[in-house]
């Protein structure tokens, strides 16, 4: 496999995660799996939340991809895409746990419209407590926040928490 042709497998495997992630969010994670991610909907209290399993359970295809290809005889293709599992991952780590969930310290504000959408969608999917009435899965992929509004009030803010106080 050449290099391009492998750069170009890494980067439509970042993209195609995109899709993955999705569907895994909004029927795993708010479906069955939803016992590890309703940490993350509810107020953390220490560095960690049961939700943070996912990031194990997300790697392993990634690791055993990159294993196959590398110690087990699998084809580079499989290294390029495990790579593109891991680079989606390390995305994804940047924009949701660090810019929006800011569980690393930092001073970056959003300037940029892309960005300001990615972290106002995720903070609109966050406004439900529940498993139901989330808006809004994707993690660098999102609708207006305009669009995820009136979504909610369409649905009658059913699982909407209470603002705090």
């Amino acid at each position: 496999m050449t290099w391009y042709s492998g750069l170009l497998l890494f980067l439509a495997t970042v993209a195609v995660m995109e899709g993955v992630a999705y569907g895994a969010h909004r029927w795993i994670m708010h479906g069955p799996g939803w016992f590890l991610h309703k940490s993350h909907h509810r107020p953390r209290t220490g560095a960690f939340e049961a939700n943070d399993l996912y990031a194990v359970i997300f790697a392993l295809p990634s690791i055993t991809l990159i294993f196959g290809g590398v110690n087990l005889g699998w084809g580079a293709w499989t290294i390029w895409v495990g790579a593109g599992i891991a680079a989606y991952g390390a995305i994804y780590f940047g924009f949701h746990d660090v810019i929006v969930h800011r569980r690393l310290a930092h001073r970056y504000l959003p300037k940029s419209d892309y960005m300001k959408r990615i972290v106002q969608a995720h903070r609109l999917h966050h406004v439900t407590e529940s498993r139901e009435g989330s808006v809004s899965f994707g993690f660098l992929v999102a609708p207006r926040p305009e669009a995820l509004k009136a979504e909610l009030k369409r649905r009658g803010y059913e699982g909407v928490r209470a603002p705090r106080a």
